[in-house]
């Protein structure tokens, strides 16, 4: 048994893999091995520092965990979902992961092999006549995004797709979201619907191959689908993101799309038009098509939004500017680097970048917060669409779609305060969890999970928000080593329901 585990660690299931044992990829092996086993474990020891008694909640990590190999070649957003849960309650903690149940993880575990075509396939070589998501040939893995709404955790998928209730003690799915009948299962939701805490509502949007190719949504406190409206735009396109104010959502229309003569041809091959301006589609939060103010800026594409808030007549937007969507291929002799080039932060060149855009005059004004390369960027859940000072991003291995540390923004001072991980250390998105009864915005601890090359063992650390360059505060073992890993979140234990009906938080999980 690993050191630090605690007394009470099992396993609860075990999958066939038929990925090759003389496996070469470079996202199926090394850091991004995946897992075949699901584990719980209570109690879980600190093996350094200790962990605080005033962080109270779940910190919940998905990403791609393939259990087949792709029909003729896989890409890195292919995979299966998994979800983690790390639970922390009373100076104690838990860990539980679980493969998100999805229909197409169902259908393949029972044909024993693929079916659908991944990001990097064409989609007639599919083995099914049916499937989700934008290119409509695909497979739903759920694997990209986690967020918790009304105590219940969701997941969901780049390309749009199903939404899958997960819960937040267990890490059991528990079926597919359904917003009490009123969900768009024609065109499903994308990757980053986002809740807002103050008002218990969660935004949404999805996209398709089909006019108006964009729609928006509101979901409420009582989970019933309040507004949905259409985006028009001028074609299919690729949006991976949306943000929020008190009064509005922004969504957007990137130069970044498939390729409109290849997908007359049933090709989903993207292009980036540097010639074509981004835009963005600033809307009321519950506002129809006639209402959306258009404004224009540099070309570009952004991943991942950090926040957005109003500031007088101006919305402040907050997200990663790529300076080069597309990599230009300079590499020679290894296929898997060449063709996964545009992963890496630092080919991408991402920065952290403002938007202004002024709702009287209609102007756009744009800078650049930092020459730092980071991207994925975590703010405190309480400061989401209202003013802000501080975000924490990871940065990126050069080459690779690793991260190997945080940087914390302060957007007041423009100062960064930084902590590299160990060479051959690689973490996940960091989530910051505020302190109970915290008074400031970073007076709480950042949550991460990391692979351990060199110990061949994962990792959860917690650090100090305010004093992130000191390093961790807590270092808990986990039964494994995982595969490296994207989107998480936080769900405080005041969100959480039953959280406080058992002595332990661990507990919760048999109600």
């Amino acid at each position: 048994m690993t050191s630090g585990l605690g007394a009470n660690v099992e396993i609860v299931g075990k999958y066939l893999s038929t990925l090759p044992e003389d496996d070469a990829h470079p996202y199926r092996t090394g850091p991004w091995r995946p897992q075949t086993t699901e584990w719980d474990a209570d109690d879980l020891h600190a093996v350094e520092g200790e962990i605080p008694h005033d962080l109270d909640g779940v910190y919940l990590r998905n990403t791609e965990n393939p259990l087949h190999p792709a029909l003729k070649f896989y890409h890195p957003f292919d995979g299966d979902g998994m979800v983690h849960v790390v639970g922390f309650r009373d100076g104690k903690a838990f860990y539980r992961n679980r493969f998100v149940q999805t229909d197409g993880f169902v259908a393949e575990n029972e044909e024993g092999g693929p079916l659908w075509p991944g990001l990097a396939e064409p989609i007639q070589i599919s083995k099914r006549d049916h499937g989700w998501g934008a290119r409509t040939l695909m497979k739903d893995a759920s694997s990209t995004d986690v967020i918790v709404h009304r105590g219940t955790a969701l997941t969901s998928h780049y390309q749009c797709g199903d939404m899958y209730r997960i819960d937040p003690f267990s890490g059991n799915t528990l079926g597919k979201e359904d917003f009490n009948g009123g969900f768009p299962f024609d065109w499903g939701v994308s990757a980053h619907p986002k809740v807002d805490d103050r008002t218990g509502e969660l935004l949404f949007f999805n996209y398709s191959k089909e006019a108006p190719y964009m729609r928006y949504g509101v979901v409420d406190a009582a989970n019933d689908l309040v507004h949905f409206t259409d985006i028009p735009l001028p074609g299919p396109r690729l949006p991976h993101d949306m943000a929020f104010t008190e009064n509005y959502a922004i969504l957007n229309d990137f130069p970044l799309f498939w390729d409109p003569k290849l997908l007359e041809a049933g090709i989903h091959f993207p292009g980036f038009h540097r010639d074509m301006p981004s835009r963005f589609a600033v809307i009321p939060r519950r506002g129809g098509s006639d209402e959306i103010r258009w404004f224009e800026a540099e070309p570009t594409f952004v991943l991942h939004w950090v926040n957005a808030y109003e500031d007088g007549d101006e919305i402040v937007l907050d997200g990663f500017f790529e300076g080069d969507p597309t990599p230009v291929d300079t590499l020679t002799g290894d296929k898997y680097k060449k063709a996964f080039r545009y992963l890496a932060l630092d080919g991408l060149q991402t920065n952290l970048h403002r938007w202004r855009f002024n709702l009287v005059t209609g102007a756009t004004r744009e800078e650049r917060l930092s020459d730092t390369t980071t991207e994925f960027g975590m703010i405190n859940g309480g400061y989401a669409g209202g003013r802000y000072r501080y975000t924490y991003a990871a940065t990126g291995k050069p080459g690779w779609f690793l991260f190997d540390g945080l940087v914390k923004h302060d957007l007041a001072t423009g100062t960064e305060e930084r902590f590299a991980f160990d060479d051959g250390v690689y973490g996940s998105e960091t989530a910051m969890a505020p302190r109970v009864g915290s008074s400031a915005e970073d007076d709480g601890y950042l949550v991460t999970l990391t692979t351990d090359m060199n110990a061949d063992a994962s990792f959860c650390l917690v650090f100090d928000a305010a004093r992130v360059g000191d390093g961790p505060v807590c270092k808990l073992a986990l039964p494994e080593r995982i595969s490296s890993g994207t989107h998480s979140t936080w769900a405080a234990g005041s969100e959480l329901r039953r959280w406080r009906e058992t002595d332990t938080a661990a507990g919760a999980i048999g109600l």
